[in-house]
């Protein structure tokens, strides 16, 4: 038989070991935003990254960029292959609070350390997965929204966010997680009842949070002041308004949830509505290649226009008056504009003002989601 020793050295070994070619790799679409982002920024795609199914070596970055408090900045990408000056940099800013959930930062980082340590059963995988779960939990308000950076109580950090999804992404990581669906089925049952509880909490918040109109419900604001809950702006070219594209992501949510109270039925009826009601017809939106252009954010090599064409699909706008639902646009400077060609090319071609965001929605998806519900 062989000794208690023998057997501890050889699964300390196991551990060890790297994952077997043969085993398939995590998913990596929670981190596209952040990678896209960090590679606007520094104007580049060409730098060196570790292989996709570097499962450890990916895990291995997440770890490192995980701050004291257990959340992460964002806009990192975890492929990127760091130097020992850029390794000792991250190290001596652990304790630094610039945490955030924007772009979609966070609960992907939670999700891949969950599916490292079931490949590896690398226990430091698990435990900072049960770290980063903390922060996001810590983060929620009262309210059972989210904030888009969270300790920071600076600027719009705080504001209770739909922007990039945040709230119904995060919804949906915790309800995998409070049903202990793989990767997660090593939480213990307490914290998915934490998880459970939020849930709770989120789903009520974006039922309360859908913005009415002359008594009519309609979709949700980007953000929304975390204690008196009205919709506010974020970046100056952020102006308080009904948003398209995040709204689809919400009403996604709402249609997910497997048995939906007639509130639900209720809100996600009530936003297709109003998609409908506020498609544009008549207007194309165009990409052209143009005089590349630095800005500190990207680099443009294309510009945008919009053309009359009564063959055209419906476009969205991105951003609908509060009050009235009429599109509208914005620049740096606040001013809020109604066509594109007075947005100024840098904010023009770094950010979506039109889309077809809500089409497979009305078209396919709700469809779909009407017989599902028995109607």
């Amino acid at each position: 038989m062989r000794s208690v020793h023998a057997i501890v050295i050889g699964l300390l070994v196991l551990a060890a070991a790297p994952v077997s070619p043969a085993a398939p790799p995590l998913s990596l679409d929670g981190f596209a935003d952040c990678i896209h982002h960090w590679q606007n920024s520094h104007h580049t795609t060409d730098y060196p990254r570790l292989a996709e199914d570097d499962v450890r070596g990916i895990a291995d970055n997440i770890l490192l960029y995980q701050r004291d408090n257990g959340g992460w900045r964002e806009n990192e990408d975890p492929l990127r292959i760091l130097s020992a000056e850029e390794k000792a940099k991250i190290l001596a800013d652990r304790p630094l609070p610039d945490t955030s959930l924007d772009n979609r930062n966070g609960w992907p980082q939670v999700e891949y350390l969950a599916g490292a340590f079931g490949l590896t059963g690398d226990t430091r995988y698990r435990d900072s997965c049960l770290r980063g779960l903390g922060f996001i939990l810590s983060a929620q308000h009262a309210s059972g929204g989210f904030p888009h950076s969270y300790p920071s109580q600076e600027g719009y950090r705080p504001y209770l966010t739909f922007a990039d999804d945040v709230l119904p992404d995060i919804l949906r990581t915790l309800r995998k997680i409070a049903r202990g669906d793989a990767p997660f089925d090593f939480i213990e049952p307490a914290i998915r009842k934490r998880a459970a509880a939020a849930v709770t909490r989120g789903d009520a918040c974006i039922l309360r949070l859908q913005v009415v109109q002359d008594g009519v419900p309609t979709v949700w604001a980007g953000q929304y002041h975390h204690v008196t809950l009205e919709p506010v702006g974020a970046r100056a070219f952020e102006l308080p308004a009904l948003v398209s594209r995040e709204s689809v992501a919400v009403a996604r949510y709402l249609m997910s949830l497997e048995d939906p109270s007639p509130e639900v039925v209720r809100a996600v009826d009530a936003a297709i509505a109003w998609f409908q009601r506020v498609q544009i017809r008549g207007l194309r939106l165009e990409t052209f290649e143009a005089e590349p252009v630095k800005y500190t954010w990207h680099t443009s090599t294309i510009d945008r226009r919009t053309v009359d064409d009564p063959n055209a699909p419906p476009l969205w706008a991105r951003f609908y008056d509060l009050r009235t639902s009429e599109p509208f646009l914005a620049n740096r400077d606040g001013r809020r504009v109604a066509t594109l060609a007075e947005v100024q090319r840098e904010r023009r071609t770094g950010y979506d003002w039109y889309g077809t965001w809500p089409g497979t929605l009305i078209e396919v998806e709700y469809p779909a989601w009407e017989k599902r519900i028995g109607r």
